[in-house]
């Protein structure tokens, strides 16, 4: 497994069709990453995904596969 990136300078973005409930999913766009994280914890965990495999995960949220 490789370094876990520095994300101290990531540019975090919610959905706009998530609402103001503050319960939402942040994603970071890294270069050949993404991350994801909690809105409710931002100073907690976040996951980090190949682009390519967050690519495959979304497409398969898109068309009811999950």
């Amino acid at each position: 497994m490789g370094e876990e990136p520095d994300l101290s300078h990531a540019e975090w973005h919610t959905s706009s069709l998530s609402g103001s409930s503050g319960q939402c999913v942040q994603v970071a766009l890294l270069g050949r990453d993404v991350a994801v994280r909690d809105s409710k914890n931002p100073n907690g965990p976040a996951l980090v995904f190949e682009n390519a495999v967050f690519a495959a995960f979304l497409g398969a949220v898109k068309t009811g596969q999950l």
